[in-house]
């Protein structure tokens, strides 16, 4: 709902500006260990500039969930993790679950103060974004377009290429070659070769599954939960059609399993 414009103390309107309620998602950092050095580091590996995943993230917000903390933590210097943050892409904006020391904090910094409603997982692309093409930039990252519920693609992925599916599904109907990444924050459907890396559930989505008529990735992630090639598939999945999904044990394992196809 659009607020009606501010007066001056003068009592002059202005039209410089407008202020509006919006539900716009942000990536949710869940802070499970009190250990920052380890999160700073597990944070590093995982998609620091030297990491597994570099570039995964182009300066997405991303709330920082404490909620889980033990109210008698005494509270850390948050700028390691702030910078570590940064330099994997991420742009921290707020605090979630502070309260008594840790909004001192959170002022210190410059950091907002976010509420369960406002720490989803799927950061929403912006109308005015562009959407550059995937093909003839191998560099390129293809984002969904606005209120898109599945994003497809219709052409190979060559080395270097990426594609994010934000807050929707991915279907591709062609092959997704090594060093290609396919990402989503809902599930991924490759039909045909995926030798490159698959993410699905890249915002959190436990629920999230990999698809492939024949599987032969470079790296498969659900959720966060990956496994890469240096952890070979077995022979009855390698190259075959398979799904890949987390186990519903509470233990983070993944899941491969053959695909059946009746015709």
């Amino acid at each position: 709902m659009m607020v009606s414009p501010v007066s001056s103390p003068l009592g002059v309107t202005s039209a410089t500006f407008e202020l509006k309620s919006t539900r716009w998602s942000l990536l949710a950092l869940l802070v499970k260990s009190t250990d920052l050095a380890q999160l700073v580091q597990a944070l590093q590996h995982q998609f620091g500039v030297s990491g597994e995943n570099p570039g995964f993230f182009d300066q997405d917000a991303v709330v920082i969930d404490v909620a889980s903390w033990p109210e008698q933590t005494a509270i850390p210097d948050l700028t390691p993790l702030l910078t570590a943050l940064k330099d994997c892409g991420l742009l921290p904006v707020a605090l979630r679950g502070a309260n008594g020391p840790w909004l001192e904090m959170a002022q210190r910094f410059g950091l907002g103060l976010a509420d369960t409603e406002t720490a989803r997982q799927a950061p929403e692309l912006p109308a005015s974004a562009p959407q550059p093409s995937v093909e003839p930039i191998a560099t390129a990252v293809q984002q969904r377009p606005q209120n898109a519920t599945t994003m497809v693609i219709d052409k190979p992925l060559r080395s270097g290429q990426k594609v994010y599916a934000r807050g929707c599904d991915l279907v591709v109907l062609a092959m997704v070659n090594q060093g290609a990444e396919v990402v989503a924050d809902g599930n991924i459907h490759v039909y045909a070769p995926l030798r490159g890396k698959a993410m699905a559930g890249a915002s959190g989505n436990v629920n999230a599954r990999i698809f492939s008529l024949c599987l032969e990735p470079e790296l498969i992630s659900i959720a966060g939960v990956y496994r890469t090639s240096e952890n070979p598939l077995p022979a009855t999945v390698q190259g075959k059609a398979a799904q890949v999904q987390l186990s519903n044990d509470g233990q983070d394992r993944l899941l491969i399993n053959a695909l059946t196809i009746s015709y």
